[in-house]
């Protein structure tokens, strides 16, 4: 490996343990069967009961709501308790937005109108050092599934309007999801990307048809999915096979509701407009009868504004919404194969929030983050596998990672092979760096009938360059982005102690006893009879527990 860290640490104990992974989970996918044996004591059973979590419990509960965190969090969330801890959160105000920062830092001159420039330094900002872990948690998990991406977005001010749009997923992170569709659906960078913004009306004599891109996309991605689904997320089944939710007729119906749409009074040179909702133009909105999903708008009708509130309450109250939306955040925060019964209990609390509210997301975050499936390991569904981004994330807030310039310069991570293989709102389309129902081939995760979804960006090659990479981060820091280990190297004269700590931070004690026995062994070999050799040891027990199996398989 490169860059290998000084004084005897064997480069391929990394390497071992990285492609060990692949093996455990039935070769080359996986992630949804693991022994019970792994999960260290503290760490297999939790309780919602009242009393305080354990360091342990603490710790996975943290992995899961706010990417991990440092020791001082874990002990906040031991004595303040798990729903107390969330309530914290969804009360703290947004810090300083992607826009703002953006801007100060010199992004909105006429230099950078056609550049993503600034981008990726504000994204890996809040995710990092925002003190509200949870809301950056639920906006990367909305990211990914109402997707726009760097890689689709031929626009002037392309930087700014992905900005705008972060922005905009972290003010719905905690409100209502009828409000985040809405904004979701007038927002510029969607507009661009899905290609709504200056859809018009058809037109006989050129053959124009309206855009049915986004149409399609809202329902099959944003909102009710392909397939009709019982309350509790399985598909509804007739004569043996499932019930398509919509048709093609759906989808034109749609699409010529979604006409007349477009920038908001654009000031060239400026890059304003892109942070405001979309404006309608009634001359360029379809004025033909419209049907999808049940109903029906008459021909003539120019109140474009109105069908499109139409459209997204059809949309919103269908009953695929709450067992749609829930598995795919259940998935992305605490495992990829939650049961029926785990997905209903959130899609209840979708459909009513305890005061007649349908759609809120604060209620549906508590019921996936306090539910038994959540907070007990052992019935955790076989956890999930870290994606990489979260990695990043977790070894920076576990380890106090600054930018003492600001700059915040790690950049794009997307590269497979020398980097993380993932980089936030850089998906390579619209379904997102990985779909909700993927199955690794030939795995024994498909043969007991379970998804596994990180694992279609998981492979040999990008597991190692994970680690090679992560091994140059974890030492040297990545830009101006350092971690501080201070805390650590008292210590790092016991590689056993040691490796319980750092365990504790990164895994919550689940690593394997196998694990800390190779390990703490290739740790041991460091001398640490200077400060530098110390922190060698802190670094290299850091890497190899970020490289452990029973770390990159969360449960």
């Amino acid at each position: 490996m490169e860059n290998e860290i000084e004084q005897g640490l064997p480069a391929a104990s990394a390497v071992a343990l990285v492609t060990s992974v692949l093996a455990a989970c039935g070769g080359g996918g996986g992630g949804g069967e693991r022994a019970a044996d792994r999960v260290a004591d503290g760490g297999a059973v939790s309780s919602t009961s009242g009393t305080s979590p354990s360091a342990a419990q603490a710790s996975r509960f943290l992995s899961q709501a706010a990417f991990g965190a440092a020791e001082a969090e874990i002990a906040h969330v031991q004595s303040v308790g798990y729903e107390a801890w969330i309530e914290e959160q969804f009360a703290l105000p947004t810090a300083q937005s992607h826009w703002d920062w953006m801007i100060a830092n010199g992004y909105g001159k006429l230099e950078f109108k056609d550049s993503f420039a600034g981008v990726d330094a504000t994204l890996w900002r809040k995710l990092m050092s925002s003190p509200d872990p949870l809301r950056q948690r639920v906006a990367l998990a909305l990211s990914e599934i109402f997707v726009i991406s760097m890689a689709g977005l031929p626009v002037q001010w392309c930087g700014l309007a992905v900005a705008a749009y972060v922005d905009m997923l972290e003010a719905h992170a905690f409100g209502n999801v009828r409000s985040l569709l809405e904004s979701v659906t007038l927002s510029c960078g969607m507009g661009v990307y899905l290609n709504m913004r200056g859809s018009q009306k058809e037109d006989v004599a050129t053959g124009r048809q309206p855009d049915e891109n986004y149409a399609r996309e809202v329902m099959q991605l944003f909102t009710i999915g392909l397939y009709e689904l019982n309350a509790d997320g399985t598909p509804r089944m007739e004569n043996g096979a499932p019930v398509e939710t919509y048709d093609q007729s759906a989808v034109t119906g749609l699409a010529k509701v979604f006409t007349g749409w477009d920038f908001d009074a654009p000031v060239t040179g400026q890059p304003d407009h892109m942070r405001r909702p979309m404006a309608f133009n009634a001359t360029r909105h379809s004025t033909s009868a419209k049907s999808f999903l049940g109903v029906d708008l008459a021909a003539g009708g120019t109140d474009g504004e109105g069908e499109l509130k139409t459209a997204l309450d059809t949309l919103f109250n269908h009953p695929n919404g709450g067992p749609f939306i829930c598995r795919q955040l259940i998935q992305r925060l605490v495992t990829s194969n939650p049961s029926p019964a785990y997905v209903g209990r959130v899609a209840g609390a979708y459909a009513n929030n305890g005061r007649g509210e349908r759609g809120d997301l604060k209620a549906v975050l508590k019921a996936v983050l306090l539910d038994d499936e959540a907070r007990n390991a052992a019935t955790a569904g076989g956890g999930r596998l870290r994606e990489p981004i979260c990695r990043l994330v977790q070894w920076a807030r576990s380890f106090g990672a600054g930018s003492p310039k600001g700059l915040w310069d790690i950049g794009d991570t997307s590269e497979p092979s020398t980097r993380l293989g993932q980089s936030s709102l850089r998906s390579p389309s619209v379904f997102n760096f990985f779909r909700p129902g993927y199955v690794p081939p030939n795995t024994r995760i498909g043969k007991q009938g379970l998804v596994a979804p990180e694992f279609q960006i998981a492979n040999e090659s990008t597991l190692v360059g994970y680690a090679n990479w992560m091994q140059a981060v974890i030492q040297n820091g990545r830009g101006d982005v350092r971690a501080d280990y201070g805390g650590f190297t008292a210590d790092a004269a016991d590689a056993s102690a040691l490796f319980d700590r750092i365990n504790l931070v990164l895994a919550a004690g689940q690593l394997s006893t196998l694990t800390r026995s190779i390990v703490v062994n290739a740790v041991s070999t460091i001398d640490a009879s200077t400060a530098l050799g110390r922190l060698r040891r802190v670094q290299a027990t850091v890497l190899l527990v970020m490289t452990a199996p029973e770390y990159l398989i969360a449960k």
